[in-house]
């Protein structure tokens, strides 16, 4: 970790865009781990894995508790959303829907949650030098390596899906005779074109994925920012609060949206991986 090296708002960016990172391998070829959104996302992964399992033990077939029913209100409408976009076998792409909705709902949540705040707290425990020093970033969704991440995992999981719907030879043969179908010599000439084009494709959409929210997700924060930079001060306190308000219940929609959008694509993207060209 180095100190931030600029000054005033461009210093105050600066700092909160650096993460806290464990450095490996050689001097010459360093490897840098973000420790920080690792962190984040580890443990609002588990916090979602305990709160649906604890209302999955709890659940009653009775007049269901409000927390109960929050659940269930959840997974209502993502099974519907997965019902109206798959139609095929659910039980399996219900719960991988609910988990990536949930999982990078939590996660782009914590944009909401004050840019000073994890300095305030080093500073209370080990003082103003060590904040000053101190790197951490709230938002793993804000990380291109934690969208990545989930997007590769996606991307194995549609693999998998296209495999087990039309076996190996078939998801071969699909990759060297679709979108241009041909016959005799055409079919031989076309073969290599064909299985240019599905790479592409594949590779598009998990590309696609994790650019899509990274960008949004970045762009909130550094809205975030801007607005706590440029309105430090007493002077500028009150509208600073004002714009962070709005700014804040304006991205409510967005963090909301994104996770649905990264949601549904990969449901729709599993149901093409089932099906033909």
């Amino acid at each position: 970790m180095s100190e931030s090296s600029g000054g005033g708002l461009t210093g105050y960016i600066q700092h909160h865009l650096t993460h806290n990172q464990a450095v490996h391998g050689a001097p010459a070829d360093p490897s840098n781990f973000n420790w920080d959104s690792w962190a984040v996302a580890l443990a609002l992964g588990l916090l979602f894995v305990l709160w649906f399992g604890r209302a999955a033990r709890k659940a009653t077939a009775g007049v269901p508790s409000k927390g109960q029913a929050f659940v269930e209100l959840i997974v209502e409408f993502v099974d519907g959303q997965v019902r109206d976009t798959f139609h095929g076998d659910r039980r399996t792409v219900t719960p991988l829907a609910i988990t990536i909705f949930m999982w990078i709902v939590f996660m782009n949540t914590m944009d909401l949650i004050p840019l000073d705040l994890p300095g305030m707290l080093v500073t209370l425990v080990s003082g103003e030098e060590a904040a000053h020093h101190s790197y951490f970033r709230m938002v793993p969704t804000a990380d291109l390596n934690t969208t990545l991440g989930i997007s590769a995992s996606v991307f194995l999981i549609l693999i998998g899906h296209a495999w087990s719907a039309k076996g190996g030879m078939g998801f071969g043969k699909e990759l060297l005779t679709a979108p241009f179908h041909a016959h005799g010599f055409g079919a031989i000439v076309l073969a290599p074109v064909n299985l240019v084009m599905n790479i592409i494709e594949w590779l598009v959409k998990p590309i696609s994925l994790a650019m899509r929210l990274f960008g949004n997700m970045y762009g909130g924060e550094l809205v975030f920012m801007l607005i706590a930079g440029l309105m430090a001060g007493w002077v500028t306190f009150l509208p600073g609060v004002i714009a962070n308000a709005a700014w804040g219940i304006f991205h409510i929609l967005i963090i909301l949206l994104q996770a649905f959008i990264f949601m549904i694509l990969t449901v729709v993207y599993i149901a093409g991986a089932r099906e033909g060209h």
